[in-house]
C-alpha cells in the first residue's frame, strides 16, 4: 500500500504536495481520494488481472464512453495501473437503496444508455463478456489451484451448462456487467454508475439478473424490470431466459469469489463473501428449477 501511495503522490497532474486517503468497500482494486488545487479527485490503482478477466484498456476506453454518453464521470489522468477521475460528491447506494421502488425507476434509463448509448463513443479493441466462459475459465484456475472448493466443480459446471442451455439465444448490448449497489451514486440530483472493470459486450439480460440477484429484488420487482425494459410483457421463454442469468451471475460471482481467496492480496473476507453468494444461489437455483417443473 505504501508503494501505491507514495506513486500516486507523484503524479505530475497534482497543483502541489498531496496526501491520498484510502477509500474503503473496494473488492477488486485499491481507491483513494486526493484534493488538489481545491479539487477532489477519485484515483482506482490496479494492474491488469487476466484471472478474472479485467484488462485496463478495455476498463478506460469504456470509462471514457460512459462520460461521453452523460452516465460517468471523466477521466482525468491515466497511466498503466493508475486511473484518475473527476470525484463525484454523493452517497454510494446500498442494497436496500436499489430495492426503493422510485430509485429502481432511475436506475433502469441508466441502464438501458450503458447498453444503447456507450457504443456509440467506444473506441478501440473492446471484450466481450459471456459469463459462461468466465464460469469455465474459474473452473480451470479453481482446479489447478487447488482450491477449497475444488470438489464442487463438476457439480457447479453441470449447472452452468444447464443455465447456459436455458438462456439461449441472447441479443447483445453494452453491459456494465457488474450491477452491485456500491456502483451507484446519488449526488442529489441525478444517479452515476461506475466502475467498468468488467464492461463488455454481453446480454442485456445479464446486467438485469445481476441488478436483481446483487440486490434482492422481489419477483414484483423483477417483473417490472423486465416489462419496462423490454416494453412488453413477461413471456414464459424471457422469465426461463433471465432467471438462467440471474442464476449464472450468482453463480459467476461465487467463483470469482473463491478465486479471490486465493489470489487477492486486499484486505477482504472473500471466504465470507463466498459463502454469502452461494447460499443466494442454492436459493436461486431451486426457484429456477421450481419455475421448470
Amino acid at each position: 500500500m505504501t508503494k501505491i501511495i507514495d506513486r500516486i503522490r507523484k503524479l505530475e497532474l497534482w497543483d502541489g504536495p498531496v496526501e491520498p486517503e484510502p477509500v474503503s468497500g473496494g473488492i477488486t482494486n485499491a481507491n483513494f481520494v486526493v484534493e488538489s488545487g481545491g479539487q477532489r479527485f477519485f484515483v482506482r490503482t490496479g494492474e491488469n488481472i487476466p484471472i478474472h478477466g479485467i484488462m485496463r484498456f478495455n476498463e478506460l476506453a469504456a470509462s471514457h464512453a460512459a462520460h461521453a454518453a452523460g452516465l460517468s464521470p471523466a477521466v482525468i489522468y491515466h497511466e498503466p495501473g493508475i486511473m484518475v477521475l473527476e470525484h463525484i460528491e454523493g452517497r454510494t447506494f446500498t442494497e436496500q437503496d436499489v430495492c426503493e421502488t422510485g430509485n429502481l425507476q432511475r436506475i433502469l434509463p441508466l441502464v438501458r444508455s450503458c447498453h444503447e448509448e456507450i457504443p456509440r463513443y467506444l473506441r478501440g479493441p473492446i471484450l466481450m463478456f459471456w459469463v459462461f466462459h468466465a464460469v469455465r475459465d474459474y473452473a480451470a484456475t479453481l482446479e489447478a489451484d487447488g482450491s477449497r472448493m475444488k470438489s464442487r466443480l463438476p457439480e457447479l459446471l453441470d449447472v452452468a451448462g444447464k443455465l447456459e442451455a436455458a438462456v439461449g439465444t441472447v441479443d447483445i448490448v453494452f453491459g456494465h456487467n457488474d450491477l452491485l449497489s456500491a456502483n451507484f451514486i446519488d449526488d442529489g440530483e441525478r444517479l452515476w454508475l461506475i466502475d467498468f472493470d468488467y464492461a463488455g459486450f454481453n446480454s442485456p439480460l445479464f446486467d438485469l439478473g445481476g441488478l436483481s440477484s446483487n440486490n434482492g429484488l422481489n419477483e414484483g420487482q423483477e417483473q417490472w424490470l423486465l416489462e419496462a425494459y423490454f416494453d412488453r410483457k413477461v413471456d414464459e421463454q424471457l422469465w426461463i431466459a433471465y432467471n438462467a442469468m440471474k442464476c449464472a451471475s450468482l453463480l459467476r460471482e461465487s467463483m470469482w469469489s473463491m478465486v479471490s481467496e486465493i489470489h487477492s492480496t486486499l484486505d477482504v473476507d472473500y471466504r465470507l463473501y463466498t459463502e454469502e453468494n452461494l447460499i443466494r444461489l442454492e436459493s436461486a437455483l431451486q426457484e429456477f428449477e421450481a419455475m421448470r417443473a
